[in-house]
Protein backbone atom coordinates (compact mmCIF):
# COMPACT_ATOMS: atom_id res chain seq x y z
CA UNK A 1 0.00 0.00 0.00
CA UNK A 2 1.13 3.53 -0.59
CA UNK A 3 0.75 6.47 1.70
CA UNK A 4 1.24 10.18 1.12
CA UNK A 5 2.45 12.28 4.02
CA UNK A 6 3.16 15.98 4.24
CA UNK A 7 3.80 18.27 7.15
CA UNK A 8 2.70 21.88 7.46
CA UNK A 9 4.09 24.28 10.04
CA UNK A 10 1.86 26.99 11.42
CA UNK A 11 3.27 28.94 14.32
CA UNK A 12 4.33 26.47 17.01
CA UNK A 13 2.21 23.63 15.61
CA UNK A 14 3.15 21.11 12.95
CA UNK A 15 0.31 19.25 11.28
CA UNK A 16 1.22 15.93 9.69
CA UNK A 17 -1.33 15.01 7.01
CA UNK A 18 -1.53 11.35 6.03
CA UNK A 19 -3.42 10.01 3.02
CA UNK A 20 -3.97 6.32 2.37
CA UNK A 21 -4.02 3.16 4.43
CA UNK A 22 -1.47 2.93 7.25
CA UNK A 23 -0.22 -0.61 7.74
CA UNK A 24 2.90 -2.64 8.41
CA UNK A 25 4.19 -1.96 4.88
CA UNK A 26 4.35 1.83 5.31
CA UNK A 27 3.96 2.73 8.99
CA UNK A 28 7.67 3.58 9.10
CA UNK A 29 6.98 6.47 6.72
CA UNK A 30 4.50 7.92 9.19
CA UNK A 31 6.99 7.37 12.03
CA UNK A 32 9.72 9.15 10.05
CA UNK A 33 7.45 12.14 9.34
CA UNK A 34 6.46 12.46 13.00
CA UNK A 35 10.09 12.06 14.13
CA UNK A 36 11.13 14.81 11.72
CA UNK A 37 8.42 17.06 13.17
CA UNK A 38 9.57 16.27 16.73
CA UNK A 39 13.13 17.30 15.85
CA UNK A 40 11.83 20.79 15.07
CA UNK A 41 10.70 21.07 18.72
CA UNK A 42 7.20 22.49 18.16
CA UNK A 43 4.78 22.94 21.03
CA UNK A 44 2.27 20.66 19.34
CA UNK A 45 2.06 18.05 16.61
CA UNK A 46 -1.32 17.21 15.10
CA UNK A 47 -1.63 14.06 13.00
CA UNK A 48 -4.53 14.58 10.59
CA UNK A 49 -6.08 11.24 9.63
CA UNK A 50 -9.00 12.57 7.56
CA UNK A 51 -7.73 10.72 4.47
CA UNK A 52 -6.82 7.48 6.28
CA UNK A 53 -9.58 4.89 5.86
CA UNK A 54 -7.66 2.09 7.60
CA UNK A 55 -4.89 1.76 10.18
CA UNK A 56 -3.49 -1.49 11.54
CA UNK A 57 -1.83 -2.22 14.88
CA UNK A 58 1.59 -1.23 13.53
CA UNK A 59 0.28 2.22 12.60
CA UNK A 60 -1.42 2.61 15.95
CA UNK A 61 1.83 1.60 17.64
CA UNK A 62 3.59 4.36 15.72
CA UNK A 63 1.06 6.92 16.95
CA UNK A 64 1.18 5.78 20.58
CA UNK A 65 4.98 5.62 20.54
CA UNK A 66 5.15 9.10 19.04
CA UNK A 67 2.75 10.44 21.68
CA UNK A 68 4.97 9.02 24.43
CA UNK A 69 8.13 10.36 22.77
CA UNK A 70 6.49 13.75 22.36
CA UNK A 71 5.46 13.81 26.01
CA UNK A 72 9.08 13.04 26.99
CA UNK A 73 10.20 15.97 24.81
CA UNK A 74 7.50 18.36 26.06
CA UNK A 75 5.58 18.25 22.78
CA UNK A 76 1.83 17.55 22.78
CA UNK A 77 0.78 15.12 20.08
CA UNK A 78 -2.79 14.44 19.07
CA UNK A 79 -4.65 12.85 16.20
CA UNK A 80 -7.60 14.51 14.55
CA UNK A 81 -10.21 13.93 11.88
CA UNK A 82 -10.08 10.16 12.08
CA UNK A 83 -12.68 8.36 10.01
CA UNK A 84 -15.24 6.22 11.82
CA UNK A 85 -13.41 2.94 11.17
CA UNK A 86 -10.14 4.33 12.51
CA UNK A 87 -11.87 5.96 15.50
CA UNK A 88 -13.56 2.65 16.30
CA UNK A 89 -10.22 0.81 16.34
CA UNK A 90 -8.62 3.49 18.54
CA UNK A 91 -11.57 3.20 20.91
CA UNK A 92 -11.48 -0.61 21.00
CA UNK A 93 -7.79 -0.51 21.87
CA UNK A 94 -8.36 2.19 24.49
CA UNK A 95 -5.72 4.55 23.12
CA UNK A 96 -7.87 7.47 22.05
CA UNK A 97 -7.13 9.28 25.32
CA UNK A 98 -3.37 8.91 24.88
CA UNK A 99 -3.70 10.32 21.38
CA UNK A 100 -6.00 13.22 22.24
CA UNK A 101 -8.33 11.76 19.62
CA UNK A 102 -11.39 13.93 19.76
CA UNK A 103 -12.21 15.30 16.32
CA UNK A 104 -13.73 12.92 13.82
CA UNK A 105 -14.14 13.16 10.06
CA UNK A 106 -17.61 12.52 8.69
Amino acid sequence: MSIKINAVESGKTITVHAEGEVDVSNASELRDAIDAALKKAPERIVVDLAEVPYIDSTGIGVLVGAAHHGRDEGVALSVTNQQKNVARVLGMLGVEGELGAGDFAE
